[in-house]
């Protein structure tokens, strides 16, 4: 078959799917099936709602194949529903042949079931008389399906079943259950299948010409409404790399800690930051490709393996300061904290590095660099991440490879990144921050680390019970419509120099009052800046004393966020 188009899409129906004589396989470390009742039962009222108005469609969603041929075609995503709808038509199947009636009756309903299975699920094999299939689940459950599910055969020991074979079979059940309580037989149940599954259920029905065509789907879809996930396709493709059965068994062993480690939806981010440790850039839409150029082989495979199992457990523990990891290197943790709560990840392959070629100090110095960067660059700065990931890959590399072993050598190579301190105070003097959500922890954060150097004590934002005072509140009262303009105040509320730490208790009685009633109230906090303001002889307060009170905070905080190699 031509290829031409990364891929086509198109409404169908289940029957324009099943029908003419198409075939469709599940890959075979793909997922196992996994729909449980709460799914059947929406599918069974979706249906049910369209059996009671014939004019009407359902869409069931995005279904991704690749096609093999014209006729045959491997599901990369949908293999849930598409195996659902079988299990259902093979019910209709075996409630149609289990009908009492006479003999005319009986008849009918054989013909019509033996039509819905050429029609649904497929033909029988006129040399071994055994029912063939349209459809070949996953290696964990197609021998179930075809053995017991198409032939219309009960297991002998159901409970004994793998998980997802004993699902497919509850699953059976259940949609038995179903059409015999709906009292429907004859012509109007086999109209069930045949008109109201068949041409009512849509797919959004989309053709891709190889994997890395459906990966690039994935990642432009962002997953949203499908079934697998990019994790799902690169597994896919690593496993298929291995035919040898014992080392698919060994490499499933291995694959399933590697993913409790680092969890499911994590993995493509930690194999682009493996291999952002050697390439220079990797866009996330391009990582399959880069996968499929450098893994090949089934010894690619495993010594890929060997790479990732080596630094999962470091992936694993930059989002957890819990992690044993930090029980030997406590000093690293506040900055394993502060690292999470900026939410950047570019650095990751420099941590690899320097996890690996450098003393537990100086992995320490480099943590304490990254958040120093960070805070300069993005927190403050929002600079554009992507250009980080190309200058933390160029050290990474030179770590690993030996060109730079300490501290200052890797801040040589992040120097393009380190905000000068011209700049970095220009943008903390005009920084607005909203204080909610993530947002406002990083707000305490600033605030807490400028306080610390402001009063000589040691302030941890996680843990300090200081609330965050909006000088301007954020719902000023009348009052404050003379010193700020009702039109612009909010272009104040959220800027830095309006805000600082201050009690709980004193915040609340302070609540929306005006400056001069505020004041004393600040007097009594144990808070430096809260104190100074309360006993400074400003009589009022007014977007030219925000902005100096701003303009020192950013000069104390170039002091602050300073790299130590400067």
């Amino acid at each position: 078959m031509a290829k031409s188009n990364l891929l086509k899409t198109q409404d169908v129906t289940f029957l324009d799917l099943i029908g003419n004589g198409k075939k469709y396989r599940v890959p075979s470390f793909q997922r196992d099936y996994a729909w449980e009742e709460e799914q059947w039962e929406d599918l069974w009222n979706d249906i049910q709602e369209l059996l009671c108005a014939p004019g009407s469609f359902h869409y069931m969603g995005a279904l991704v194949v690749e096609a093999v041929s014209d006729r045959e075609f491997q599901i990369i995503d949908g293999q849930q529903r598409v195996a659902t709808l079988s299990v259902l038509a093979l019910a209709v199947i075996d409630r149609l042949q289990q009908l009492p009636g006479d003999a005319d009756t009986k008849e009918a309903n054989a013909e019509r079931a033996s039509e819905l299975r050429k029609r649904f699920i497929g033909e029988k094999d006129p040399a071994s008389l055994l029912q063939s299939s349209k459809l070949f689940l996953n290696d964990t459950d197609d021998g179930f399906y075809q053995d017991y599910l198409v032939q219309l055969r009960t297991p002998g020991n159901p409970r004994g079943l793998p998980k997802s074979n004993r699902m497919l079979w509850q699953c059976f059940g259940w949609f038995q259950k179903r059409l015999a309580d709906s009292g429907l037989e004859g012509e109007v149940l086999a109209r069930l299948l045949s008109d109201t599954v068949a041409r009512q259920l849509l797919f959004i029905l989309i053709t891709v010409e190889d994997d890395i065509s459906a990966y690039t789907v994935f990642e432009t879809l962002n997953a949203r409404g499908l079934e697998l996930s990019s994790t799902d396709l690169l597994k896919n493709y690593l496993f298929s790399r291995v035919p040898v059965r014992s080392d698919l068994e060994a490499l499933q062993r291995r694959w399933r800690h590697m993913i409790g480690t680092i969890k499911h939806e994590r993995f493509p981010d930690f194999l682009r930051y493996h291999l952002l440790c050697q390439s220079p850039q990797i866009r996330k839409q391009r990582l399959f490709k880069k996968v499929r150029e450098e893994v090949k082989t089934s010894a690619d495979v495993f010594a890929l393996m060997d790479a990732l199992e080596q630094r999962a457990d470091l992936f694993a523990a930059m989002d957890d300061t819990s992690h044993e990891y930090w029980t030997d290197r406590p000093a690293a943790k506040p900055y394993v904290r502060d690292m999470q709560l900026f939410g950047v990840r570019q650095h990751m392959p420099l941590v690899f590095a320097a996890w690996e070629r450098m003393s537990a100090d100086d992995f320490t110095r480099v943590l304490k660099l990254l958040c120093v960067l960070s805070v300069r660059y993005t927190v403050i700065g929002s600079l554009n991440t992507n250009e980080l990931e190309p200058v933390y890959h160029r050290a990474a590399k030179a770590l690993l490879d030996g060109a730079v072993r300490t501290p200052a050598e890797v801040f040589a190579q992040l120097r393009s990144v380190y905000v000068d301190d011209e700049k970095f105070v220009r943008d903390f003097s005009h920084k607005e921050m909203d204080t909610t959500g993530r947002r406002k922890k990083v707000v305490k954060y600033l605030l807490c680390a400028l306080e610390s150097d402001a009063s000589g004590a040691s302030l941890d934002w996680e843990s300090d019970h200081g609330t965050i005072e909006h000088i301007l509140p954020e719902n000023p009262s009348a009052q404050w419509d003379e010193a700020f303009n009702p039109d612009r105040q909010k272009d104040f509320i959220y800027r830095l120099g309006n805000l600082m730490l201050l009690e709980q208790s004193i915040n609340r009685e302070c609540q929306n009052g005006s400056f001069e009633d505020k004041k004393p109230q600040y007097e009594r906090s144990s808070y430096a800046a809260a104190n100074a303001l309360g006993h400074s002889d400003q009589a009022d307060w007014s977007p030219a004393l925000l902005t100096l009170r701003q303009e020192r905070m950013a000069q104390r905080a170039a002091h602050v966020w300073r790299s130590d190699f400067v």
